[in-house]
């Protein structure tokens, strides 16, 4: 299923007139440097394609012919490579290795159906020239190849483009492109063609090997089964490996639009057919650029605005839509999840999962947030590496399939507040997502859900307690302006878990600080509060259940917005 689905994209890409996917025998790489040479096969300049500054430098993407996969062997890619293949010039390999290297890529070259174009024929003279290395250390641009060993190729003086770019070796080489005879019936496609011994690398995956992986792969006699070697246990056809490898490196690429680090799965999205969607969600969960810090902000507004309109919906319900999220395992690439819906439900679980996280919150603080931000307010320090194992992957799938958000999600947040004292924003809107979602799922209709902003009507224990928490809080503050630790920072943690434990002395303490105030009006107005808040709760629990605990943190929190928030204000239910 999922090899069809990136087949198919890559196809519906191909079908382009100005598809910047790849072609047959092609891949798209960055290749920092084009040596220059002229007719005779001399070079005389060195051309750096890389634009940009210190570690924003970048190198231009080629239409290159496609890499070959190599390990320990011995293969020399078509026209380009790094300076040991290419050059013969001697950096980290033996000597005699180095020459083997480049007498297969100077082979390769002169072996293919087009040594007699005249761009070829030049580069074939360069590479004979035995003086080639002692010509090159005297360009400008010599010296950082030497210490960096990047991929390059050559340029011809009077053409523009790189050799394997020029219009007639390409043609030639487009022709030479094509699938052998049929063989065997293509697990893809049902289609009888020869079977890929070697699938491509596929590369972009954090904390992959540098030189790529493999989704399909059998190295070990341990995979293997009724006596077929290799990748004939699976056999896909070479038209279908390079499509979804191509479609896969694709979404994969530096500036893909579609791709997302959720933990330490890269997951990518792709539809179908074309929508937007396919990029926009990139920008519902990722973190906005510093150029563009509204990006987020207006990505969701646009979903909000296709689900009214039903361009995401109506129009879209036959429309597939798929998420695979990928990790490293050694040189493989495992699958953390995949998931296969519709345009409308994707976008109605996306939706949902932005109005469950809606709470009331000041002028300053966004509507919307990033799932790092979501995932990084539960860690230690607030760093990304203390992040809970596989809390971002089943964050994501909870979000993908509209399901509860995982336990260890409001188990993770709830610590963290007890362990700093402090309700933020974001953690208030995740507890109050997880106990709505909760909600939701196990007992419609038997609870009510936690509103956005503060419910005089919610009688729940933690959620009184919380809010009669904030007033106690409130009247300290009131009382010893300018203090600096308040009883959020002493008995917090005790008065959400155990609040029989503390709320006696607290409302002893209340009492003492009341006394303080000189405004009587204002003396008054936290007395009926109080009085309020304890008429629905009686006797203080024993003990509040983690859900309780998450309701006491939201009641805070609420009181807490209601504090600073202008009667005149409207609130929203």
């Amino acid at each position: 299923m999922i090899l069809q689905a990136l087949k198919e994209y890559y196809d519906r890409k191909a079908a382009l007139a100005d598809s910047d996917i790849a072609p047959p025998g092609w891949e798209r790489k960055e290749l920092p440097f084009l040596i220059v040479i002229d007719q005779t096969g001399t070079p005389i300049s060195i051309d750096d394609t890389r634009e940009g500054e210190g570690k924003k430098k970048r190198a231009k993407t080629f239409l290159i012919p496609q890499a070959i996969k190599r390990a320990s062997n011995i293969a020399a890619n078509l026209l380009w490579d790094n300076p040991e293949y290419a050059l013969g010039l001697v950096i980290k390999g033996r000597p005699d290795r180095v020459a083997e290297q480049h007498k297969m890529f100077c082979d390769r070259i002169a072996g293919i159906a087009v040594p007699d174009i005249s761009p070829v024929a030049v580069v074939l003279r360069f590479l004979a020239k035995p003086d080639k290395i002692a010509a090159l250390e005297k360009l400008q641009g010599w010296e950082e190849i030497k210490e960096t060993a990047p991929f390059l190729s050559f340029r011809v003086t009077g053409d523009a483009k790189p050799v394997f770019n020029c219009p007639d070796v390409a043609a030639a080489l487009m022709k030479t492109a094509t699938a052998p005879t049929s063989s065997t019936i293509c697990l893809v496609t049902g289609a009888r063609e020869e079977p890929e011994r070697l699938h491509p690398a596929i590369k972009g995956i954090r904390d992959s090997n540098s030189t790529g992986a493999n989704i399909v792969s059998f190295n070990l006699d341990a995979f293997e089964s009724f006596g077929k070697k290799s990748n004939d246990n699976a056999t896909v056809g070479k038209t279908a490996t390079f499509a979804y490898s191509t479609a896969l490196n694709t979404l994969l690429g530096k500036d893909s639009r579609q791709k997302l680090q959720v933990g330490d799965a890269t997951t990518v999205f792709w539809a179908s057919k074309p929508n937007p969607l396919e990029t926009l969600v990139c920008d519902f969960f990722s973190e906005p650029p510093k150029d563009n810090p509204d990006q987020q902000t207006e990505a969701v507004k646009a979903l909000y605005k296709s689900v009214d309109a039903g361009t995401m919906a109506a129009d879209d319900i036959d429309t597939r839509f798929y998420v695979l999220g990928l990790s490293p395992n050694a040189a493989r690439i495992s699958i953390r999840f995949w998931h296969c819906g519709t345009v409308a439900e994707m976008s109605a679980h996306f939706r949902q999962h932005f109005d469950d996280l809606r709470i009331a919150h000041g002028p300053k603080d966004k509507d919307t947030f990033s799932l790092w931000r979501l995932l990084v307010s539960t860690a230690p320090l607030g760093k990304s590496e203390n992040i809970p194992p596989n809390l971002a992957g089943d964050t994501m799938r909870a979000i993908l399939e509209g399901l509860p958000y995982p336990q260890t999600l409001l188990q993770s947040v709830i610590r963290r507040i007890i362990v700093e004292h402090d309700v933020t924003h974001v953690r208030a809107a995740l507890i109050k997502a997880c106990l709505n979602r909760s909600l939701r799922s196990n007992n419609p209709n038997q609870e009510k859900e936690l509103a956005m902003s503060l419910d005089l009507a919610n009688t729940n224990p933690g959620y009184r307690l919380g809010r009669l928490f904030a007033v106690l809080e409130r009247i300290q503050e009131r009382a010893n302006p300018g203090i600096n630790a308040t009883i959020r920072d002493r008995f917090y943690g005790a008065a959400s878990g155990t609040p029989v434990t503390v709320f006696g002395n607290l409302m002893r303490l209340k009492n003492h600080h009341l006394s303080k105030l000189e405004n009587t009006g204002e003396r008054i107005n936290y007395e009926k509060l109080i009085g309020e808040i304890m008429s629905e709760i009686g006797d203080f629990p024993a003990h509040l259940p983690l859900a309780d605990q998450g309701r006491f943190a939201i009641g805070y929190y609420h009181q807490k917005q209601d504090f600073f928030t202008k009667k005149s204000d409207t609130k929203v239910d």
